[in-house]
């Protein structure tokens, strides 16, 4: 007989890259190996586009009230699941009555799945009035009522090591047979250095705008920021691609060289590298700080580069801007490191075995 595993996620199906490439992609392979899959957003589609938009406080409560609703009537469905998987937590706001409810009365098996320091206060500026009604506290409790807890790196997991032995470390992964399955192609001009991500960690691009003005006034190159968001850079060389999902690989396929600036702060180290992860999968050449699990996921000098200081950044990118070769070769030598350790394919069995 099929187990059933009921999905409890923040944000519908295919959005949110945090669900996207921490368990979205091996739903398939649950449904393979013998498991009824149940999936559960928290906000509908409507409430998801309010979310990040100025204002419009009226319809990100109602899309509140409707997400509360329909985590109340989903636990009358609960009754029948072998496993409820739990993706950072259960509701939005508010202290984890659902989490308990769902381990102390209904008595099934939570895994619990994060992949930031999430227990820390972090919010953005659109969103300021709901941060007051946030439970950040919640996160220690939600791990002490799992069954077994996957945390998306060392830093997590040490964490949830102080409230439970059942931890596992499953990285944030690429799909590098079916999405990131293009290649950088280093002999297209003009040369193109870039970084994506959303508008809520943008700021840290802010200390390597004057390395990149620097850099500006010696040799040709395109800065490309693929966001949800347009930048406010002083860069001649700046060029902004609004993200959009059908368009992303490739847009991500054309840079010649990908950054990941970090401030060494403890929101950081729990950061699970996936820029990196994501430009290296590409057999595009990357630079990162050396914050948190890049330290891993990076070889210096054999997979990429790690910069620390303004000049190791200027450092690394001249370089690289000069050198063909060397941005081929550390294109290679990270395209591997993914397949081997960080993509689907490798941490599939990892997954699965989580619901045993």
């Amino acid at each position: 007989m099929n187990q059933t595993v009921y999905i409890l996620a923040p944000y519908p199906k295919s959005e949110a890259p945090s669900q996207r490439f921490r368990f979205e992609q091996y739903l398939a392979s649950l449904e393979q190996n013998g498991f009824d899959v149940h999936y559960h957003p928290f906000l509908d589609e409507k409430a998801w586009q309010n979310l990040y938009a100025k204002g419009k406080v009226i319809h990100k409560a109602s899309g509140m009230i409707r997400a509360f609703c329909r985590r109340w009537l989903l636990l009358f469905q609960l009754r029948k699941a072998d496993f409820v998987f739990i993706h950072r937590e259960a509701a939005h706001l508010g202290p984890p009555v659902f989490e308990w409810i769902i381990a102390k009365l209904l008595r099934k098996r939570i895994i619990y799945d994060f992949d930031d320091a999430i227990w820390l206060p972090n919010y953005s500026d659109t969103n300021a009035l709901f941060h007051r009604l946030k439970a950040y506290w919640k996160v220690k409790y939600i791990i002490k009522w799992s069954y077994k807890v996957s945390a998306g790196n060392q830093y997590l997991a040490d964490f949830a090591s102080r409230y439970t032995k059942h931890v596992e470390i499953i990285p944030t992964t690429i799909d590098t047979e079916g999405h990131h399955n293009q290649s950088a192609n280093h002999d297209h001009q003009p040369l193109i250095i870039g970084w994506t991500g959303t508008h809520t960690t943008m700021r840290y691009l802010d200390e390597l705008i004057p390395i990149l003005q620097n850099l500006e006034k010696k040799y040709d190159f395109r800065f490309r920021i693929i966001s949800n968001q347009p930048p406010h850079y002083n860069l001649e060389s700046l060029e902004f691609i609004k993200w959009n999902k059908a368009s992303e690989i490739k847009d991500l396929a054309e840079l010649h060289i990908g950054v990941m600036p970090l401030q060494p702060d403890i929101w950081a180290e729990g950061k699970c590298g996936f820029k990196a992860l994501q430009y290296m999968a590409l057999g595009i050449a990357a630079v990162a700080s050396p914050v948190g699990v890049n330290t891993t996921i990076i070889q210096h000098g054999v997979t990429g580069f790690l910069a620390s200081t303004p000049e190791e950044w200027s450092d690394c990118l001249e370089q690289l801007i000069r050198d063909y070769a060397i941005r081929v070769q550390l294109g290679n030598a990270g395209k591997l490191r993914v397949k081997n350790h960080f993509s689907v394919l490798a941490i599939t069995p990892r997954f699965i075995s989580l619901f045993s």
